[in-house]
């Protein structure tokens, strides 16, 4: 007897539970974890860097969210200050990163094209460096590009018969780490930068073993991605509000590190705030140009002498008196007229001519449309305690006496001889001016 066959039923497959939603990463904590990371691994000169590196990280993340991307410059006076090791950790925490060094404007640019990566580029002081024989004008010209958003470079592609010009997106975030003195200034005023140090004898750091940081660090650097990921249309809409002094380019420079704290919330805002303060007002005051720093030690000198104008003798004089300027020994020898008028001219101030005592001299003078006066206002910071950004504004003379008489020279002019003659200053007294970054050739 054939037995019944057996009837198979089918058995319904389990639900799917559905899946557990990621917890939302808290920005504040992950930047928080972030500097902690970077400070075991550095003696860093002051508590801001920290805080701005963890910032800085995350906005590479974020890049394509922003018109610019801020250059970060890792500097020192002496090889061993760490400038290296910052790379090194920074390597594992941001967005595709590309460590290298002496590479030429040809790769980089190559690189930056295939797709968005963070350029972490050591050594840089040897390639800026006057003293080596090569040109780089190309990769200064790409870093400068780079800074911004719609920056492209246009390269001939394919061969004779095919040639045609293609356009490369040259838009990345860079770290450069070098040392000072070489970096071009169209570089470093588009930049925050850390000025490293070796570390004191007092101060101790954890040794950097790569396995240890990779395990570590990734972590961190997937939990700052998710979270970045979660805030990029408020930080394309972002527009954050400045410390009290802070316009123009350092603006622009910290906009997109602002706008990340501001999204983090808890204590960022206040934390980055304080942070750009302390290294925009680094910034005005560490290097200066050679003009700007002759505009900041005249201010000095006129305002010392109570005069709103100098012959060019008595002005050649003062400067050179100036222990820890420059003006003694400019490239190789003292400051003369024609070298002091040709710097001046650049910022739309002349020589001119007027009545010392009985005869005419030539010098300058604080007043009128080719004065000094303007030229400081531009240029330099507000003296302490004034609101005007030269300490002789309206031409006049800052004294109720002056040692010059107070008229042009004119064919008919009736001159009334001033008191006596302009004394010689000594060293003078004057607000600290910025010292003038190493320069071992003229400034163009």
């Amino acid at each position: 007897m054939t037995p019944p066959a057996r009837v198979l039923r089918a058995v319904p497959a389990p639900t799917p539970e559905p899946p557990t939603p990621a917890a939302p990463v808290d920005g504040a904590a992950v930047l928080d974890e972030i500097g902690a990371f970077v400070a075991r691994f550095n003696a860093f000169p002051h508590p801001h860097c920290a805080p701005m590196l963890a910032l800085w990280y995350a906005h590479t993340h974020a890049a394509q969210h922003f018109y610019i991307t801020p250059r970060l410059i890792l500097d020192s006076p002496e090889p061993g200050s760490g400038k290296t090791r910052v790379l090194e950790v920074a390597q594992y925490l941001v967005k595709r990163p590309e460590m290298t060094l002496n590479a030429t404007a040809a790769a980089i640019f190559r690189l930056v094209s295939f797709g968005p990566i963070t350029l972490l580029f050591d050594e840089v002081d040897a390639i800026f460096n006057p003293k080596n024989s090569g040109n780089n004008e190309d990769l200064r010209a790409l870093l400068n590009a780079g800074y911004k958003r719609t920056a492209t470079i246009p390269r001939c592609v394919g061969d004779a018969k095919t040639m045609r010009v293609e356009r490369f997106r040259v838009y990345a975030p860079v770290a450069l780490a070098g040392l000072a003195g070489n970096m071009p200034d169209t570089i470093t005023t588009r930049a925050i930068t850390i000025h490293l140090r070796r570390r004191a004898p007092d101060e101790t750091v954890e040794p950097f073993r790569e396995r240890d940081v990779l395990r570590q660090a990734t972590p961190l650097r997937d939990q700052l991605a998710a979270w970045v990921d979660t805030i990029g249309d408020q930080l394309a809409d972002a527009a954050p509000a400045m410390p009290h002094g802070v316009e123009d380019r350092p603006a622009e420079i910290w906009e997109p590190l602002l706008a990340v704290a501001d999204a983090a919330g808890g204590h960022w805002p206040h934390t980055a705030r304080a942070a750009c303060t302390h290294f925009v007002a680094q910034s005005r005051d560490r290097a200066a140009s050679v003009g700007t720093r002759l505009l900041a030690d005249l201010r000095a000198l006129f305002t010392t002498a109570g005069t709103d104008r100098m012959r060019t003798p008595d002005i050649l004089t003062a400067l050179h008196r100036l222990d820890e300027a420059p003006w003694g020994d400019l490239y190789g020898k003292p400051l003369d007229a024609r070298r002091l008028a040709r710097e001046l001219a650049r910022y739309g101030v002349t020589p001119g001519t007027f009545r010392d005592h009985t005869t005419t001299a030539k010098g300058y003078q604080t007043s009128g449309p080719t004065g000094l006066a303007d030229a400081w206002r531009r240029y330099l910071p507000a003296l302490p305690g004034n609101s005007g950004h030269s300490g002789n504004t309206a031409g006049q003379p800052v004294t109720a006496t002056s040692h010059v008489t107070d008229v042009a020279v004119t064919p008919d002019s009736s001159v009334t001889p001033s008191p006596g003659p302009l004394p010689l200053l000594p060293q003078l007294p004057h607000p600290p001016a910025p010292r003038v970054a190493d320069e071992t050739r003229e400034t163009r």
